[in-house]
């Protein structure tokens, strides 16, 4: 499955030379070129972030917040840029930076960013682990860190098929993500289709479309799909909001009669390694690693 879903990899990977000291790589845009081996780099992307640090490229500049804990070392080295929709273009200025990457929420910055420095958006789209790899690869060419990359995309090549054996003959699935008291539910086709098509484990509710903010749905609709598998985000947690946390939203006698409530099959996703860093090495990585964790049953 997995030779299957990266078929299409090679079409996002450096392209090569166009000239001295310049290479040509695919952006979420087309093509795009950059400087070589660039120095100072600011990321105004969460996912992107990831990536870089995974493959040891230093981060010059970067969010004021990346929401996940294991890029706070990262943001307190690098200079504060704002913040995803509001980049502080002082800052931006001051830095100097030789390349600027932006994608999904900062996506829309590219073109006014461009005129401060090269500016590429590697957003990853739905197809997240197709286009996440993808991106990796890309990264470690322009950082000439191709065997660091390679190494992570074998590893995590490893463990998503570790958790498609897990997953095989557990039962279906059904992807949820709350917000507080609202709870919309996800297909294969949306933002987070991959749990879905990646890892093997069928649909609960195959109707249910793509869609990035997903479908809304009732107490009542999980209790009649009745899952094997409760696979829950809870939004309000990701992005470090007050509220009604996923599990005492789920806690109703509606839910708590479904075959995943009963079996104690109810995985509570970390929030932020895929609501706002999805499609970085080590967010889909650590999420891969939560899913064996709770097929193997450990």
């Amino acid at each position: 499955m997995v030779s299957r879903l990266l078929a299409g990899a090679a079409a996002f990977l450096i392209t090569g030379p166009l000239m001295a000291g310049t290479l040509t790589v695919a952006t979420a845009r087309g093509p795009a070129e950059v400087p070589e081996a660039p120095e100072t780099v600011a990321v105004l992307d969460a996912a992107a972030a990831d990536t870089l640090v995974a493959l040891g490229v230093p981060v010059a500049g970067t969010l004021n917040s990346l929401y996940v804990d294991y890029l706070s070392e990262t943001e307190a080295k690098a200079v504060s840029l704002g913040t995803f929709w509001d980049p502080d273009v002082e800052a931006l200025h001051a830095l100097e930076p030789d390349l600027i990457v932006v994608g999904t929420r900062s996506a829309d910055q590219v073109k006014p960013l461009s005129r401060i420095a090269p500016s590429i958006d590697m957003t990853v789209g739905y197809d997240t682990v197709g286009e996440g790899l993808a991106r990796l690869e890309t990264y470690g060419g322009i950082f000439g860190r191709q065997d660091r990359a390679a190494s992570l995309k074998a590893a995590f090549e490893a463990r998503l098929e570790q958790a498609q054996a897990a997953a095989a003959g557990r039962g279906n699935g059904l992807v949820i993500m709350t917000n507080g008291p609202k709870i919309s539910a996800y297909g294969t086709g949306g933002r987070f289709g991959w749990l879905h098509t990646a890892v093997g484990l069928p649909q609960a509710a195959p109707e249910i479309g793509a869609s990035i903010h997903g479908e809304s749905i009732s107490f009542e609709f999980i209790r009649d799909k009745n899952p094997d598998w409760l696979i829950v985000v809870d939004r309000l947690a990701a992005i470090g909001r007050p509220g009604e946390g996923a599990a005492a939203t789920l806690d109703n006698v509606l839910v708590q009669g479904t075959k995943a409530w009963q079996a104690g099959q109810v995985i509570y996703l970390n929030p932020a390694d895929i609501y706002i860093v999805g499609g970085g090495i080590q967010s889909m990585t650590r999420t891969v690693d939560q899913l064996i964790a709770a097929f193997e049953g450990s």
